[in-house]
């Protein structure tokens, strides 16, 4: 952002120009006089030496920097290849995102809400490698739930992204995000792991609002980041890079050093699906959650509809107006959280839920279930 000088009554002199010192600007006074000593001491050397540039002899250095294949550097060029940008043109406007390969027959992954205009205006999506060549691509399948997209490109032989495994990140663990922030393809930012399985609501829209629970990050990501990868020490991806937080302020928008991230497990289940159906599922306890409620814990509806009929929840005995407020190991302190625990899990997983009802405090065990469709 280029921001404008302050205008003053003063002229300011160019920077190749050095103005008179005023006596009474101490400072500048003793500044001029360094240089002028400096220089004059140069001066004084050489002056009995004859001619200024006679003694001069330049030295040309040969030697070479070694990055190691483990070093940022090294990470990054392995895995710069196969990170791409993504533009797209529909008829609400234009926008940039990112995206990675992740099969060498040009799968890509990316988030849903980078290509979800174009998708549903019948726009187009223009995919740019880092070799500079530009490919139209089609949308495979996408998922609003858990805010992913998988996109395909004609060709074969692109270089795809190893996955890592998510489940083994831990807190502290060095990232390197890579993407298009701001429309600057290739971006490289270092960082770690801030903490794990945060609860994030993202998405394109409130009606296609997903629940991610986030890997959180202070690697730099900002707006055109979206859909690209997060990377561990390996060069492995662990991570779709997807949301910032901000500070409430309009004129904000900008990373500060909490992004978000999908885990890769999780995005790598979605994305199998997508190729392989075009569509994703994911798995539900058949209740309907109070989005309204702000005291601790996620409300059962208290009303005909807070349970699905035949559904987990009902079979293991929870009612309308249970307050759940453990999942697995986990504490539940509102509706998003346990929706985010829900959506971590697959479908056929059994879980432990821990609830109150009365005052009292229970504990249920029941199998989830795909979401109607």
């Amino acid at each position: 952002m280029i921001f404008p000088r302050k205008k003053t009554s003063e002229f300011v002199s160019p920077w190749w120009e050095v103005p008179t010192p005023k006596k009474s600007s101490r400072g500048f006074t003793v500044l001029i006089a360094l240089l002028a000593g400096s220089l004059g001491g140069f001066l004084g050397v050489n002056s009995s030496g004859g001619t200024f540039f006679q003694s001069a002899n330049i030295v040309s250095s040969t030697s070479t920097i070694e990055r190691a294949p483990d070093s940022v550097a090294g990470i990054a060029a392995r895995v710069l290849p196969s990170v791409v940008s993504i533009t797209t043109r529909s008829s609400r406007g234009g926008g940039t995102g990112s995206g990675f390969v992740i099969d060498s027959s040009g799968y890509i992954l990316t988030n849903n809400h980078v290509i979800a205009s174009a998708a549903e205006d019948g726009g187009t999506l223009r995919v740019r490698l880092s070799n500079g060549d530009v490919y139209n691509a089609s949308v495979v399948g996408r998922d609003a739930s858990y805010d992913l997209a998988v996109l395909k490109i004609s060709g074969s032989n692109f270089p795809a992204l190893q996955f890592g495994d998510s489940d083994k990140v831990e807190v502290g663990d060095a990232v390197i995000a890579i993407g298009s922030p701001l429309g600057l393809s290739g971006t490289v930012t270092l960082g770690i792991i801030s903490a794990k399985d945060r609860p994030v609501t993202a998405g394109g829209s409130a009606e296609e609002n997903s629940f991610i629970n986030a890997l959180q990050t202070d690697a730099a990501i900002n707006p055109g980041n979206s859909g690209g990868p997060l990377v561990d020490s390996t060069g492995a991806v662990i991570g779709v890079n997807s949301a910032i937080a901000s500070l409430g302020s309009t004129s904000q928008t900008g990373s500060i050093g909490l992004g978000f991230a999908i885990p890769i497990n999780q995005a790598r289940t979605t994305a199998d699906q997508l190729i392989k159906t075009g569509k994703a599922t994911y798995p539900v306890l058949g209740v309907s959650l109070d989005m309204n409620f702000t005291g601790f814990g996620a409300l059962i509806a208290k009303s005909k509809s807070g349970l699905l009929a035949g559904g987990p929840a009902e079979l293991a005995g929870l009612k309308p107006g249970d307050l759940v407020i453990g999942f697995e190991n986990r504490e539940i302190n509102t509706a998003s959280e346990l929706i985010v625990a829900v959506r971590a899990k697959k479908v056929g997983d059994e879980i432990t839920l821990v609830y109150i009802r009365g005052g009292k405090e229970f504990s249920a065990t029941l199998t989830l279930i795909a979401a109607p469709g």
